[in-house]
């Protein structure tokens, strides 16, 4: 495979680096050739700054009964219970397989799985590798990817567009932005799993790359999308000027912390009975209500009054990250608001990664299975990254047995011209408006006057950007720009489209919940015919 080809095949074509798409690449590898493509550097995905761990029944005093039940609690009424049951009771198993493959989880005194307890959860087990395990598992797996021969890495390809051909996947065209080059890559299976979409909310803790790029594309090839309204905001984010992005983990209440308002007065007792360790949607509303309430720019989470070694033992990479801003936890609270973390939603997908676009397969955040429901349980999110891309790389084994040819397609034709320097400050210009609009009228709370009004802001925002796409040199700014209006847009009418608060999705207007939920599905022109076809997509 000559890799800086403008042309290039394979059996299977992986997009994104973090712990599905690597596991999955390392299962699948035993079997075919495989392209894996990571949009920057391979370790920058949303699972490196996962800090918490993932929910497994590892415990004696633990069940899959009560992991089940915890899950379908937070999911809120729309947790598909067949999802549920195989995620949970696959956990254990990827768990152990992690560890043989070289993550060093924590372990306790009598060298077992150190379980930490997160909000939602009704016993501890989670496992973690203290509060770096993102770190960790990409470490381990990363290390593991590199050595395998079937697995060519290309970093810095950002993917523009699926090709589909009679309704099937034939591969996509590529970016390659270190020679301003796209690249047709024709494969027999092409996998998303591209992550999440939080850079289109002004606060997030998602990575700087995390533009919804897998689901935009597969929205725009024609696939169902699920459940877009309900974006998850983790409640604590760090705030501070230079900090970018710094979650601060939810295991911190876990152990017992606290968060209070300017005046060091608790105040989560006014909004719900199990106090900081309610479901995260409870607590990022109240963390929100009172920032309106009051004024202020943000809160604090408190710990300091737990033992000062305990504290950095068992928080070591947050002690020393606020450190070097300043902050000392073991002695004053952490000043913190809520953040977009993680989208429920996404292109619909079953337990196997399968999309209802022929070899197209789609894992981890970027699909949406019904496993979360309304409202994603704690550390559910990297258990199912693993398990989606265990049972994915089965079924795209057996796809490959069929031994279907590879088909190639036409290279991009680019008709537009280079972009001139005055013209790429509008572009960012529509960046910041976008997620300014996105914060201000579909962050936490919303209503149909605010959806209303994004609804037209958004139309016309992405009709300045197809008309960019249309005429000018495409980079990678612009690709991930033209993203984040698609999925800012699936996200907008989907939450206009739900009338009723569940999880997620509170809206003043309807503040209720209906009787018998639903799963909103949408396909591209079925709600909105306002996303444009655009060149070769």
């Amino acid at each position: 495979m000559d890799s800086d080809s403008s042309e290039l095949t394979c059996d299977v074509l992986v997009i994104g680096s973090g712990l599905a798409g690597l596991s999955f690449c390392l299962k699948i590898a035993k079997f075919a050739k495989v392209l894996l493509i990571t949009k920057t550097k391979l370790a920058d995905c949303a699972t490196t700054l996962a800090q918490a761990g993932i929910a497994a029944v590892l415990s004696p005093g633990d069940g899959f009964d009560q992991h089940i039940q915890d899950t379908i609690i937070a999911g809120d009424g729309l947790c598909h219970m067949s999802i549920v049951d195989t995620m949970v009771k696959s956990a254990p198993e990827r768990i152990r397989e992690l560890s043989s493959w070289g993550v060093n989880f924590s372990k306790n005194k009598t060298n077992d799985f150190d379980l930490g307890l997160e909000a939602g959860h009704s016993h501890r087990r989670v496992v973690h590798a203290s509060d770096l395990t993102g770190i960790e598992i990409h470490r381990a797996l990363a290390q593991k990817t590199k050595k395998e021969a079937n697995i060519t890495i290309l970093e810095n390809h950002i993917a523009i567009n699926l090709k589909i051909r009679a309704g099937k996947c034939l591969g996509a065209y590529i970016f390659d932005k270190d020679h301003d080059l796209v690249k047709n890559i024709a494969a027999k299976v092409t996998v998303l799993a591209t992550g999440g979409l939080g850079k289109v909310f002004l606060y997030t803790s998602n990575p700087d790359n995390a533009s919804g790029d897998g689901i935009a594309m597969a929205y725009r090839a024609g696939a169902t999308v699920m459940n877009m309204e309900f974006v998850q905001f983790h409640p604590t984010l760090l705030y501070h000027p230079y900090a970018k992005a710094f979650l601060i983990s939810e295991a911190l209440r876990g152990e017992g912390a606290i968060l209070v308002d300017q005046n060091g007065v608790r105040f989560m007792e006014k909004y719900d009975s199990r106090l900081e360790l309610a479901p995260r949607d409870i607590v990022a509303r109240a963390i929100d209500f009172e920032l309106k309430r009051t004024g202020v720019d943000h809160l604090f989470l408190d710990i300091s009054f737990k033992d000062s070694k305990q504290i950095i033992d068992r928080f070591p990479g947050i002690y020393q990250k606020c450190y070097s801003l300043g902050i000392d936890i073991t002695s004053e609270p952490i000043p913190i608001v809520p953040a977009a973390h993680y989208i429920i939603g996404g292109i619909k997908a079953t337990h196997s990664g399968i999309t209802d676009i022929p070899n197209l397969f789609a894992i981890g955040e970027c699909a949406c299975t019904g496993f979360h429901g309304a409202n994603r349980l704690a550390s559910n999110s990297l258990l199912e990254a693993a398990v989606m891309a265990h049972f994915a790389a089965k079924e795209c084994n057996q796809l490959l047995q069929k031994d279907r040819p590879i088909r190639l397609f036409s290279p991009w034709h680019d008709t537009g011209n280079a972009v001139d320097s005055e013209e790429s400050v509008v572009v960012s210009q529509n960046w910041m408006e976008l997620r300014l609009m996105m914060t201000n009228y579909v962050g936490i709370v919303r209503s149909d006057k605010r959806l209303r009004r994004a609804m037209n802001r958004i139309r016309l925002l992405q009709d300045e950007i197809n008309q960019y796409y249309w005429d000018f040199k495409i980079t990678s700014d612009l690709i991930e720009l033209r993203d984040l209006a698609d999925v800012a847009q699936m996200i907008i009418e989907s939450a206009f489209h739900r009338k009723e608060s569940r999880g997620a999705h509170y809206t003043v207007d309807y503040p209720r919940k209906r009787r018998t939920p639903k799963d909103t599905l949408i396909r591209k022109s079925v709600l909105s015919d306002t996303i444009n076809l655009t060149r070769n997509g």
